[in-house]
């Protein structure tokens, strides 16, 4: 900054005041002049460039509002001199100070004009498959880097080639002094610019016996209170260098995945007779899936009869198949099942331990106690209505089956 001043004109009434008093006057019309003329060029400046960009290009309000601020910081630098009875050196700090100020001023509008780039790449078609967010945040670190150096030169009113000398001569002692605060500033950043954790986010992270609520994000450390009502504390710079599971996607999302499987014992899976079919007719959730199962398998078997083929090739209903048919229609009649997620009853693959059969959906409510509740009701309700399909459970010998082999 060159060394120039504002010479403010004294009206005539105010020369006979005490020099506190024409200090403190000074120093609030500065201010004043200061934060007008602030208020003004942002006004204007917003008007202009609403104007000069194209329809449907966001304005850049953030970009423009930091370079805005540099007026007031030069109108200060430049008309502190004028404020009478002011020590000097007060003037070279306030001086310092307001040069200081412009540089980070600077550094942070660039720093929007970057977030708003990328904002604007993120748009494109192709942008998820050549994201650019990487490099941006190199060229942050960067640039702050070089601001801090600037700023501290200013300040310091010395050369900022004199500073790099002396930073490269301490890096490697700082670095191994401050190794881990430098670690946990850097992933602090990293968690916060990315919102990759939040206050009140439950996480998972098994490694360090870690599962419940976020309760304090530090510069060093995060709390996890667990479920338990323990508490674990997380090496910040861990939650960058390994993984985790953040659950505020499913929070977020209104619902809560149900995967469970019921064993079903492969022996008792069998055809259906005409009688038994229509005995399952009481089950009202079924009656259109029987109606559209029996014409499809009376069409099929009509082909084969037509065609002189052995009966043995003909398709039946299966108590299985039913079964697996009320399970979906039973979910999708739940009260407490979203219908606008993904919703299925399948059979896996078969083991030793017998047949699944599984759900995959979603709960509506995503508290612990609730979505608990919903999924203890819906197996509760299965495994009651399973022999009404003259299906069983696959269970392994007990002693109570034992005493009941031997009574036999």
């Amino acid at each position: 900054m060159t060394d120039q001043t504002i010479i403010f004109p004294v009206p005539a009434f105010l020369a006979n005041l005490p020099p506190w008093a024409e200090t403190l006057i000074g120093l609030g019309l500065l201010i004043l002049i200061a934060t007008l003329v602030n208020l003004l060029v942002r006004q204007v400046a917003l008007r202009l460039v609403r104007r000069l960009l194209p329809e449907g290009v966001p304005t850049p309000a953030r970009v423009i509002a930091r370079l805005v601020n540099i007026v007031p910081a030069l109108i200060i630098a430049r008309g502190i001199g004028a404020v009478p009875h002011l020590p000097a050196a007060l003037v070279t700090v306030t001086r310092n100070v307001a040069s200081a100020f412009i540089i980070l001023t600077i550094v942070l509008a660039i720093n929007a004009a970057l977030n708003l780039a990328n904002t604007l790449y993120e748009r494109r078609p192709g942008a998820a498959r050549r994201p650019i967010k990487g490099y941006i945040q190199l060229l942050k670190i960067i640039l702050f880097a070089a601001a801090a150096i600037l700023i501290i030169a200013v300040l310091m009113e010395q050369s900022p080639l004199l500073l790099l000398s002396g930073l490269g001569a301490m890096a490697a002692v700082l670095m191994l002094v401050f190794k881990d605060t430098i670690l946990s500033l850097v992933a602090s950043v990293q968690l916060r610019s990315d919102d990759m954790l939040r206050v009140g986010d439950w996480i998972e992270m098994p490694q360090l016996n870690a599962d419940g609520d976020v309760i304090d994000i530090a510069l060093h450390t995060v709390k996890v209170q667990n479920w338990d009502k323990t508490i674990t504390s997380i090496p910040t710079y861990r939650l960058i260098a390994e993984s985790y599971k953040n659950w505020r996607g499913m929070s977020e999302s209104g619902g809560r995945r149900i995967k469970r499987s019921l064993l079903i014992d492969q022996t008792s899976v069998r055809f259906l007779s005409d009688e038994e079919r229509q005995g399952l007719r009481h089950f009202a959730l079924i009656d259109d899936y029987l109606d559209h199962k029996q014409a499809e398998i009376d069409a099929w078997n009509a082909t084969l009869v037509a065609g002189g083929q052995h009966p043995v090739n003909s398709r039946r209903v299966t108590n299985l198949g039913t079964f697996r048919a009320y399970m979906l229609a039973y979910l999708r009649a739940h009260d407490g099942i979203a219908q606008d997620m993904t919703l299925i009853a399948r059979q896996l693959a078969p083991t030793p331990q017998g047949l699944p059969l599984e759900i995959y959906c979603f709960a509506n409510n995503t508290a612990w106690a609730v979505y608990e509740g919903i999924q203890g009701d819906i197996f509760d309700h299965f495994l009651a209505v399973l022999p009404e399909f003259d299906l069983r459970i696959f269970q392994e010998p007990g002693g109570f089956d034992m005493r009941r082999l031997l009574a036999a």
